[in-house]
């Protein structure tokens, strides 16, 4: 299986209103809940008035569009990133799933699932 490196730094962050997420920018995801309102967005785009904030991410995703019928895929390699103390913060759309480590982590991760049989392109 193929893990595509992301070349961004990404945010996270905590929204009072939807309205502060620009959608003309080319890359976010947006989770909102009867609790809350999340942006994952390039750093550079992430929105002046946040709750809160978490810089410092970086990203890969698994490369190919993933069927709905496939099975532990996400909990494959977040299993061998846990193994290896590596946090993570996912996140899936429709094809595929988005994986995120804070940056200091980002390299070593990759290395820890190439020793584990992943291709990184």
């Amino acid at each position: 299986m193929e893990l595509k490196k992301i070349h961004y730094d990404f945010t996270v962050c905590k929204l009072k209103q939807d309205s502060d997420i620009d959608v003309t920018k080319s890359f976010y995801f947006v989770g909102k809940t009867d609790e809350e309102i999340s942006l994952v967005c390039k750093t550079e785009d992430a929105p002046a008035n946040t709750l809160e904030r978490d810089d410092g991410w970086r990203a890969f995703r698994i490369q190919g569009v993933l069927d709905f019928s496939l099975i532990g895929i996400l909990s494959k390699i977040s299993g061998i990133l846990a193994d290896n103390k590596i946090g993570i913060f996912a996140v899936s759309t429709y094809n595929t799933d988005y994986i995120l480590t804070k940056a200091d982590n980002f390299d070593r991760a990759l290395s820890v699932l190439e020793a584990a049989g992943y291709k990184v392109i």
